[in-house]
Formats: structure tokens, sequence, C-alpha cells
């Protein structure tokens, strides 16, 4: 199974995958990786990507940098696991390119997955958004020692993120699960694991 994670700043996602991870390993071999990067190629796109310093980056540049990146991430990491039938678990994946480059940037849900066609073809089974009100989310992270590139974004970028997220998830409902972020983490893990569970 092919399980990705979405959602805004400060949703909690890392902490949840750590969490489903750990309780699905006991039965099933999983693997957990992330969204730009996952493999030392990939990785080294997602430093242009999210590190401040290249503050030249455009929409279109960055769009395509990602683009590129998943590519290679499916290429190494995500369908040869999928062909030893393990189970995958991914921060982020297409649905973060949607809600971040084609709404909030305004590049357009078309040109997205125009330019992520090969990852159009190797969708997730199962999607989980974690909704949260940015405000609240910007707020969990005020800690942060590192911001990188999209957390200096402005509230306004952060609530178009949410606008654009809600969105591809009715656009995709049959694949995409709407979880309440004001949940507890035990909650929200529970409810997750429920979930994968049926699926499985």
């Amino acid at each position: 199974m092919f399980i990705t994670f979405e959602g805004g700043e400060g949703t909690g996602k890392t902490t949840l995958i750590e969490n489903i991870y750990n309780h699905l390993s006991k039965t099933h071999e999983v693997i957990r990786t992330r969204e730009p990067g996952g493999s030392m190629i990939a990785e080294a796109i997602r430093d242009i990507i999210l590190n401040p310093k290249y503050e030249g980056v455009t929409p279109y540049t960055e769009a395509l940098l990602l683009a590129a990146a998943r590519a290679q991430h499916l290429d190494e990491i995500i369908i040869p696991n999928l062909k030893k039938n393990k189970i995958v678990l991914c921060d982020r994946y297409i649905d973060s390119s949607l809600a971040y480059q084609g709404y909030a940037r305004e590049l357009g849900f078309d040109f997205v997955l125009s330019i992520n066609k090969y990852a159009t073809m190797h969708l997730p089974d199962l999607t989980f958004y974690i909704d949260l009100d940015p405000k609240i989310g910007m707020k969990r992270i005020e800690g942060r020692e590192k911001y990188d590139r999209l957390d200096q974004e402005s509230r306004a970028f952060h609530d178009k993120v949410r606008k654009g997220y809600l969105e591809i998830t009715k656009e995709y409902s049959n694949r995409i699960v709407l979880i309440d972020g004001n949940k507890t983490i035990e909650e929200i893990t529970q409810n997750i694991l429920s979930k994968i569970r049926e699926t499985i």
C-alpha cells in the first residue's frame, strides 16, 4: 500500500507518521519517506526548493523542481518498495504540489498535473489530509530552530494553501480522507490506523 499524509505547516504530520509506522511495523513491512526528498538526489533538490538562501526560485521553477524530485523518489524509493509488497508511508506527495504551487502560487491544477504526469500514474491508495487553521499551525512551529522558505511565507499564502487542499479533498474524495487537525495526536493516530486497517 502507498499511503500519503498531507497538511499545512504545524499539523503534526511527522509525529503522526512515526506513530503509524510504529503500530504497523509490528505486523507489516513498512518504510517511511518524505517529499521533497527521500533519496540522495531528491534531497539535494529539496535543499534548492526549501533553503532560504535560494530566494530567487520562481514559482514555475519550484513546481518543476518538485516534479523532478518526485520522479526520482518514485524510481528510487516508492516503486521498488511497493514491488516488494511493503507499505510506503510518505510525508507529502502530489497533493502538496496541487495545493502549494497549483492553488496558492496560482499556477493552476492543470499545469501541476501536466508536469507530474509520471506521478499521476502512481497515485496513493490512501491519502490523509490533516486540516487545521493556519493560524494555529503557524503558532505551533514558532519554536522551530530553522524556518524553510515555505514556512516564511505570509499568513495569506498559508490560508490559500488550506483552501487548495480543501478543493483537492473534494475532487479526490475516493482517495483522500479529511482529518480534523484540532484533535489530539492520539485520537488522530487511532482514526488513521482504523481507516488503514479497513483498507488493508
